[in-house]
């Protein structure tokens, strides 16, 4: 059984960053696709950012460049997401969730959920 635990959310001031991690065991990455979304409140769950080892690919839902970077540590069975220039209106729980191939834009097509990171953006 597959299972992803989050951790690196917290208070975080505009305009600064910070680096989610997901932890992923029961599976390897290379047979997952791996992906970042967000839910804020009274909001849908919606995708952010997606690696997909066997596909070779890297998949971002915000056209802003640079405001996602996704990436992982096979060593360590870890795949990152960076949030930059982080705004209130990135304020969210944070999730990352695990589907065997590649990718799929929506959450129902994700099998293994991780318990989600709390951000919040404040000064």
């Amino acid at each position: 059984q597959v299972q992803l635990v989050e951790s690196g959310g917290g208070l975080v001031q505009p305009g600064k960053s910070v680096t989610l991690s997901c932890a992923v065991s029961g599976g390897t990455l290379e047979r997952y696709a791996i992906g970042w979304f967000r839910q804020a409140p009274g909001q849908e769950r919606e995708e952010v950012a997606l690696i997909s080892h066997n596909e070779k690919r890297i998949v971002y839902a915000n056209s802003e460049k640079d405001k996602f970077l996704i990436s992982s540590d096979d060593s360590k069975n870890t795949v990152y997401l960076q949030i930059n220039r982080l705004q209130p209106e990135d304020t969210a729980v944070y999730y990352c969730a695990a589907r065997l191939g590649g990718w799929a834009p929506v959450p129902e097509e994700f099998d293994h959920w991780g318990q989600g990171a709390q951000v919040t953006v404040s000064s």
